[in-house]
């Protein structure tokens, strides 16, 4: 069974025959093949089969009504791509067994180009985007192998860098939270089609290990790869327990819940007996030497139970009864990140999953990546259950506190509220299948308005998100397997897998090389060209002076930007300063330690320790996060929100720095026009022109994340020796004497602090401007010197090449006329069977 097949069922709902259809060889062909008998033994059972049926004869519908003609042609098509896959040379050098010794135009070497056999074709057709992707990335490597065999010429290598860059992999990030019990493992589960990957249950999983479930493109075979923290930072966090032990008869107060959770995790009760210096002795990770050498563990196995049941000891402080898998040693305290790697899976080919903990962690790696994967996001899943979707705490405090580095900070897009276990309902005779559809449904309806109703009243939230962010589903994944009561559409996991289908469509990945390889292959013969000269002179002139007039539009806007931040920021400054020291009263004096005597106030004084130890920062027992950091510098952060988000919105289309890159133009379009005679060198500024403005949003997106958190991270840095000065307190009185240090520095600081934040925020916006002026000049200067003031004559022809890959981009931005004037009179080719 082919992937198309087995990406058709899952999507149909009908993953539970995808062994059956395994076991009887049925691929794409056979697929568009079977009739109503075949079908019929097939599938015994009478609801899956009447689903499949039902789905099949959509799918005929929807491809060329001679659909079996479509599968013929599809599959030799197909046939084609593997031939020209296969012509290329051993780039060893070392066997040339089987090689095909057929004659190139143009080429000295023996090996036949892809473009050659395709010319020899009376009519193109219409590919897949995935076998034209396949097609022009095999014409590409040849290209470049041709080069490397040529002169080492500037334009020569220029060119060679080209190709290689035209590799790029967009992936999508999904990050998925929720309460433990809420359903994402289940959910996750579900909506990929894999029903055994994550474990599932209503015991704890650990809140600081994040996975990632995404696409295994290399191999057939369940794969996690396990990525330890450093060494050095369990070092730390023990060398910090032996400080508290050490003299202290009563240390089992001082040490928090969470440490002496960890390490009866990974060494059992006993760790308690042991001197902390020992608990670094080899012995204790004899199953995991990687985490001493800073290495990845990677596990392989055949089936997604098999590798749950291995990975389970790296994710999960604990098994609930009954669970089967017997565990010794935990090893989560150790672990940064497991990633997961699935086969075979349409849905995650350009889209990562990520069980997200929480609200970051203590351990500053795992803190690091939290931050940097949760600012990554596109979208993110809030999973709770139904029947206390609006009124549970936890799902909107993980928004409230994640909502600034997933917005101004991040580049979230949408968030999507998911009310899981649906379909609960007490089990009952009286109940008729009808009568529990109603009540799901009314119940479903009920608790979308109430969530809805509740996200208005996020004022915190929707500083950074829009109503038309924020969605509302209603799933559940058992019911979603079993059918017992609701149809496939009536749980609305097909629509988050219809989601994950858009954000993995391949056009733009496939747009983005084709266009590429068409410039490049466009430049190459360009190159060859000697009775332009005159014209490409006047060309350079033209172009030069619009280059000018453009960057200066690009400027403007960007300096406009600065100009209404400073003013912004100025206004926060004087907020804080005169703000700040209640601020942090509200954090060092907080109501319920104020009577410092007693059970609170030692709670209080341990909370606070572990606050300056890390630099401002704690994640309490109950989840509540302190940062004293953010506390400050919020009048900041505030007094630009709205700006930032009009100046970077996460959409990334408008605004003064991406609205005035996407408007940027060489008018290479109307030039083409004028100057016909040059159209293959402006051809390739043009594909050049697209690809380095993609690249600069993408640097634009990056950076905006870096300038919205200089503001807390100046106040940090500036807070660090107090910090540290504080955290060398201990013993009695040590609680007044840590906010003694840092209310007198704040202060002290606070007529300075502030300005600084400011200047920095400032001048990094300046920096950014300036780097994308820098880079775009820089670009279209080098691509307009190689490209209209260069000739080499000694680089190869690609004229074959040139035609294959621009019919193939003509068929990628869908210009049929385009195609048929390349194509002759035959009329195009039967559409293809859907990508695969």
């Amino acid at each position: 069974m082919d992937e198309f097949v087995c990406n058709k069922l899952t999507e149909w709902g009908l993953s539970m025959l995808i062994e059956r259809f395994e076991d009887e060889g049925i691929d794409t062909e056979s697929l568009y093949c079977l009739g109503d008998q075949e079908i019929d033994a097939l599938i015994i059972k009478l609801g899956p089969r009447a689903k499949f049926k039902k789905r099949l004869k959509l799918l005929k519908a929807e491809q060329n009504p001679a659909h079996q003609e479509t599968v013929d042609s599809s599959a030799h098509e197909h046939e084609e791509a593997a031939d020209s896959a296969q012509v290329w040379p051993s780039t060893s050098g070392t066997n040339d067994k089987g090689k095909r010794k057929l004659d190139l135009q143009g080429g000295s070497d023996g090996c036949q180009s892809p473009a050659s056999k395709r010319r020899c074709d009376k009519r193109l057709g219409s590919y897949s985007e995935e076998i034209i992707l396949s097609d022009v990335k095999n014409i590409m490597n040849y290209v470049h192998m041709r080069l490397q065999n040529g002169d080492n010429t500037k334009l020569n290598v220029f060119l060679k860098n080209k190709i290689c860059d035209l590799e790029t992999d967009k992936r999508e990030l999904v990050g998925v939270f929720g309460k433990t019990g809420a359903g994402k493992s289940s959910l996750i589960n579900a909506v990929i089609g894999v029903k055994n990957l994550l474990p599932s249950g209503s015991v704890s999983a650990c809140t600081s290990v994040m996975i990632k479930v995404e696409a295994n493109k290399k191999n057939s075979k369940y794969e996690a790869d396990i990525e330890f923290i450093r060494k050095e930072d369990w070092e730390d966090e023990l060398w910090s327990l032996d400080h508290i032990v050490r003299d202290n008869e009563d240390w089992e107060k001082d040490v928090d819940d969470d440490t002496v959770g960890r390490l009866s995790a990974l060494y059992g009760e006993e760790w308690k007996n042991i001197p902390t210096k020992n608990l670094m002795d080899d012995k204790h990770f004899r199953e995991i030497p990687e985490f001493l050498f800073s290495k990845t563990k990677t596990l392989t196995c055949e089936s997604a139970g098999e590798l749950s049941a291995k990975f389970v000891k790296y994710t999960r402080s604990d098994l609930e009864e009954g669970e089967g898998i017997e565990v010794k040693r935990w090893y989560w305290p150790l672990v940064k990140c497991v990633a997961v790697r699935v086969p075979n899976n349409n849905l995650l080919q350009h889209v990562t999953l990520v069980d997200l903990p929480g609200n970051g962690d203590r351990n500053k790696s795992r803190d690091k990546m939290w931050k940097e994967i949760v600012g990554s996001c596109s979208t993110v899943w809030i999973v709770t259950d139904i029947n206390r979707a609006a009124s549970e705490n936890e799902p909107w405090e993980i928004l409230q506190d994640a909502s600034s580095l997933m917005g101004n900070g991040g580049e979230c897009q949408q968030i999507h509220f998911i009310c899981s276990k649906s379909d609960h309902i007490e089990d009952s005779d009286d109940h008729s299948a009808a009568a529990v559809r109603d009540f799901i449904f009314k119940r479903n309806m009920r608790a979308k308005k109430k969530v809805m109703t509740q996200f208005r009243t996020e004022n915190k939230i929707k500083k950074h998100f829009s109503d038309e962010c924020f969605k509302v589903f209603t799933v559940s994944s058992k019911e979603f397997l079993k059918r017992k009561y609701l149809q496939r559409d009536e749980t609305e996991i097909p629509k988050l897998q219809e989601f994950l289908q858009e954000l993995n469509d391949c056009h733009s990945v496939t747009l983005n090389y084709v266009s590429g390889a068409y410039g490049i292959l466009s430049l190459i013969q360009g190159a060859r060209c000697r009775e332009v000269a005159g014209k490409k002179k006047e060309v350079c002139t033209e172009l030069e002076e619009n280059m000018r007039q453009e960057l200066e539009k690009v400027r403007k806007p960007m300096e406009e930007a600065s100009e209404a931040f400073e003013k912004c920021l100025t206004e926060g400054v004087e907020n804080s300063k005169h703000s700040c020291e209640a601020k942090l009263k509200s954090i060092l004096h907080p109501r319920k330690a104020r009577g410092q005597k007693g059970a609170v106030g030692s709670s209080f004084h341990k909370t606070l320790k572990y606050v300056v130890e890390n630099n401002g920062t704690y994640k309490t027992k109950k989840q509540r996060q302190i940062n004293v950091n953010e506390k400050l510098s919020s009048c900041l952060t505030d007094s630009i929100d709205e700006e930032f988000r009009k100046t970077f919105p996460n959409e990334g289309k408008c605004g003064p720095f991406y609205g005035a890159i996407n408007a940027f133009s060489l008018d290479t379009e109307r030039l083409i026009q004028k100057y016909k005679e040059v159209e293959l060198h402006l051809t390739f500024l043009q594909t050049e022109e697209e690809k380095i403005k993609m690249k600069l949003n993408k640097k634009i997106r990056e950076h905006k994340k870096t300038i919205f958190s200089s503001l807390t991270g100046t106040i940090e840095a500036n807070l660090r020796d107090c910090y540290k000065k504080a955290a060398e307190f201990s013993g009695k009185g040590s609680l007044e004497k840590m906010r003694e240090t840092i209310e007198k520095h704040v202060h002290e600081s606070k007529d300075t602090m502030f300005d600084q934040a400011k200047a920095n925020m400032l001048m990094q916006l300046n920096d950014l401007k300036e780097n994308i002026l820098e880079k775009l000049e820089k670009t279209l200067k080098e691509s307009m010197e190689l490209s209209l003031k260069t000739d080499d004559y000694s680089i190869p022809d690609v004229a074959a090449e040139l035609d294959l890959v621009k019919r193939h981009h003509n068929e990628v931005i869908g210009s049929p006329d385009e195609e048929m004037s390349l194509l002759g009179s035959d009329p195009p080719g039967p559409s293809a069977a859907p990508s695969l």
